[in-house]
């Protein structure tokens, strides 16, 4: 039964978001290993060519670079650690670049912070790109910014990092890589009684007790970062495995169907999650009213709204915020998030996309408010 729900929900998986811990690229922190590497990339690589998008999030750029720089023990000075970061990413993209491109897959190297993710703007900027990249068939290889972040901004570990990305896309499933096989019921060095997880609820209190607690000596960046990354992404309907990293083949073999690691399944349906959200939404920043023709192809026919489609604008919102779609008499008909400013919508306002760039000086997304980004409220 355990194998049944594993083998649905990664066989179905179309985004899935890998993420792979720097003790795996660095072989231990002695460099990167190029050879684990380039296996990964052969398999997101096989993975694309099957009709899947795939984005990789990758650890390893502090560690490379205190081996070009020939530093022995980690600083603990911030900007140390920033000029250590700033010179491993020059490696850490080009083995990832030359790997992806020796199977034939094209790569873009992708660096956030936390305040990328938390200013809408620059959440549906990054979105934009992300998902841009993924239609031109090409493999974002994703790391934290710790060239500029500092204990205000960072993500703190990339478990948390691959979790904030399977939001922001919207993906089916996370595949965290790791260095141990997965979950266990308690500390398998420390108690020989300690049976796997194979599968559990996302989010299950009783999975951070068994990972040792965020504050004891075993959870401390290991496994606990991952119990809690799951239930962050179980959030927006993304479901996690937690993988031993050398298993071969571990990807192909997961999206096959097989039971490897430790599965913890989301309990919301993607669509749903993000849908509840922007319905419960208390504070709308605005308004659009639609004429009729609009308002029935978005109720009636799950239809993007259109610029042309609306009337009139109300508020003052920014790109991101979530705004109401109202008819002509004024009922909410829809809400959902905001492409343009209020200032940019006023613009464009009954006007056809290609009259933006003319209008606004650059051309954006065709939809007031895409379908994939829009509720309806009756």
């Amino acid at each position: 039964m355990l194998e049944n729900t594993g083998s649905t929900l990664l066989r179905n998986a179309r985004r899935i978001v890998v993420k792979v811990g720097s003790s795996l690229v660095t072989n231990e922190g002695r460099g990167l290993d190029a050879e684990a590497i380039g296996q990964w990339c052969e398999q997101l690589a096989a993975l694309a060519r099957d009709g899947r998008e795939v984005i990789m999030v990758s650890s390893g750029a502090i560690a490379e670079g205190m081996k070009r720089l020939g530093w022995t023990a980690r600083p603990k000075a911030i900007h140390e650690l920033q000029a250590a970061a700033a010179v491993g990413q020059m490696g850490l993209a080009q083995v990832y670049e030359s790997k992806l491109r020796e199977n034939g897959i094209g790569s873009a190297q992708v660096l956030l912070t936390h305040a990328d993710l938390a200013d809408r703007e620059r959440y549906l900027n990054a979105r934009s790109t992300l998902l841009t990249l993924l239609q031109l068939g090409v493999v974002p290889v994703i790391n934290e910014n710790d060239t500029v972040v500092n204990d205000e901004i960072k993500f703190g570990d990339n478990d948390t990092l691959g979790a904030l990305v399977a939001n922001l896309v919207e993906a089916d499933a996370l595949v965290i890589l790791t260095d141990q096989k997965g979950l266990y019921t308690a500390d398998p060095r420390k108690d020989p009684a300690a049976q796997f997880v194979h599968e559990a609820k996302a989010g299950d209190a009783a999975l951070e007790a068994m990972a040792g607690g965020a504050g004891s000596s075993i959870g401390k960046g290991g496994m606990i970062t991952k119990i809690l990354a799951a239930k962050r992404a179980a959030g927006s309907g993304a479901s996690t495995v937690i993988a031993w990293g050398r298993e071969p083949q571990a990807l192909i073999r997961l999206t096959q169907g097989e039971a490897i690691g430790t599965l913890l399944v989301a309990q919301t349906q993607k669509n749903q999650a993000r849908k509840q959200w922007m319905a419960d939404h208390l504070q709308l920043r605005g308004a659009i009213t639609v004429d009729a023709g609009a308002a029935s192809k978005v109720t009636g026919e799950g239809k993007s709204l259109l610029p042309i489609g609306m009337t009139a604008v109300q508020g003052d919102f920014s790109r991101g915020d979530v705004i109401a779609i109202q008819s002509i008499d004024g009922a909410e008909i829809a809400r959902g998030l905001a492409n343009y400013s209020s200032a940019e919508a006023r613009l464009i306002c009954r006007k056809a996309s290609s009259e933006f760039e003319k209008l606004l000086g650059y051309t954006g997304e065709p939809e007031m408010i895409h379908r994939t980004n829009l509720v309806l409220s009756r």
